[in-house]
């Protein structure tokens, strides 16, 4: 059983910043499997970030202003977000595709006001 936690949303001005946690317990290979998406309003889930062999992928959206990072011995994966515009508005989500059939954690609410 894999389980995920994700922390840090909240509401925050255009052009602010928010750092999300997201601590993974239970039988979990490696961080390296581990990515953030989020869903709008209406929209469909869409990745954001995600950690590929041994680099990094992001939305084009977020290229440049979001960074994903981890701590291996916190079980933990972080997403800093910087320069948030009002259309980063959404739940993000932490997964892990490994072990299958993959795990989502219950979502953390950001919210940027223009």
């Amino acid at each position: 059983q894999v389980q995920l936690v994700e922390s840090g949303g909240g509401l925050v001005q255009a052009g602010g910043s928010l750092r999300l946690s997201c601590v993974v317990s239970g039988s979990i290979f490696s961080l390296s499997v581990v990515g953030w998406y989020r869903q709008a309003p209406g929209k469909q889930r869409e990745l954001v970030a995600v950690f590929t062999g041994g680099s990094t992928n992001y939305a084009d959206s977020v290229k440049g202003r979001f960074t994903i990072s981890r701590d291996s011995p916190k079980n933990t994966v972080y997403l800093q977000m910087n320069s948030l515009k009002p259309e980063d508005t959404a739940v993000y989500y932490c997964n892990t595709r490994l072990p299958l059939p993959g795990y989502w954690g219950k979502g953390t609410l950001v919210t940027v006001s223009s």
